[in-house]
């Protein structure tokens, strides 16, 4: 009897995180990771734990507590050849290096007229959710949204996340790849075994419904979900779409289901004013605006910094401020 091995894990997404990264080291000599404490200690959420001792020191690489130093020297590498990918410890530690992204990275295909990419994944735990201190739970990616010749990237779940960060290795253009740390260890599924990828640019509808569209991404997304089910008790059935890539994001998508439900909600945890999700409403309006049966809503952090523990819940959307919002598109 001939017993097949399983094709698939079942992971949390910091191991997926972890199995995407083993995968590319595997499949492509050039890759290097480098970042603060990656090697011997595994990183602050023990993302590269083990890969140091099975790759060696010359492939995961423990750099100076210096996050410009270390984004330069990637930028460096990645013009000449190799696949870099850089962890920031905490998506609120990158702007020291916020220079050599914006004035450097971004700019190297149009700078050279397309004679030289920069191939350059940067990894970045972000978010609220887990009581860390200051500048630790930042969710500022509307800072590189803005700037064209950057990707950003947000996975909510595991499979995504091993197949987003695949993708991501693989693409010509530098990349911020976001993980969203509340969501870490909080659930697992399967995760196939090997090399796949999930498309760049592409949301996904991970709940259908009519009545109302609701945009969220990273671990916004298990709650817009517990939200749309908890709504389906009174009748509101919600077109659930996690946007996955940031920018450039799913245009087609959210079009289709905007133009079909009439109508739209935002949910993201960042600060309100000036986030994404005012870019997203800005699309919606521009080009749906005859199909809209209400304003479209938002939800999302405060106008203030991340507080400390005992107000951070209070900070973050949650479930009952989602469905407050999306009953109240549906009703006007």
């Amino acid at each position: 009897m001939n017993i097949s091995a399983p094709t698939s894990q079942k992971l949390t997404l910091v191991q997926a995180v972890t199995d995407g990264l083993r995968t590319m080291l595997t499949d492509k000599d050039e890759l290097i990771l480098l970042g603060e404490d990656i090697g011997k200690n595994g990183g602050v959420f023990r993302a590269t734990e083990g890969l140091q001792a099975e790759f060696g020191e010359d492939r995961v690489i423990d750099t100076p507590l210096s996050e410009s130093g270390i984004v330069g020297v990637a930028i460096g590498m990645s013009v000449n050849g190799l696949l870099p990918v850089v962890e920031m410890q905490f998506l609120g530690f990158i702007y020291p290096a916020f220079e050599q992204i914006i004035a450097h990275a971004t700019r190297i295909r149009m700078r050279t007229k397309g004679h030289f990419t920069v191939p350059l994944v940067i990894r970045a735990p972000y978010g609220a959710g887990i009581r860390a201190p200051e500048i630790h739970s930042d969710s500022t990616e509307a800072l590189f949204t803005h700037m064209p010749g950057i990707k950003v990237v947000c996975p909510s779940n595991p499979y995504d996340a091993k197949g987003l960060l695949i993708a991501s290795i693989e693409d010509p253009d530098p990349i911020l790849f976001l993980e969203p740390m509340r969501s870490y260890r909080a659930f697992r599924e399967d995760v196939p075994k090997g090399k796949y990828s999930v498309e760049i640019g592409k949301a996904n509808t991970v709940k259908n419904g009519d009545d109302v569209t609701v945009i969220a991404w990273g671990a916004m997304v298990p709650l817009a979900m517990k939200a749309a089910e908890n709504l389906e008790q009174r009748k509101i059935h919600c077109d659930l779409i996690d946007l996955r890539t940031l920018y450039p994001f799913d245009r087609e998508v959210i079009i289709e289901s905007v133009q079909r439900t009439g109508r739209a909600v935002i949910i993201h945890e960042a600060h309100a004013t000036n986030g994404l999700g005012a870019e997203l409403i800005s699309f919606i309006q521009e080009r749906s605006f005859l199909y809209l049966k209400a304003p479209v809503a938002r939800v999302a952090g405060f106008d203030v910094p991340v507080p400390f523990y005992s107000l951070e819940n209070h900070y973050l959307p949650n479930v009952a401020r989602m469905e407050k919002a999306i009953e109240e598109t549906v009703t006007f």
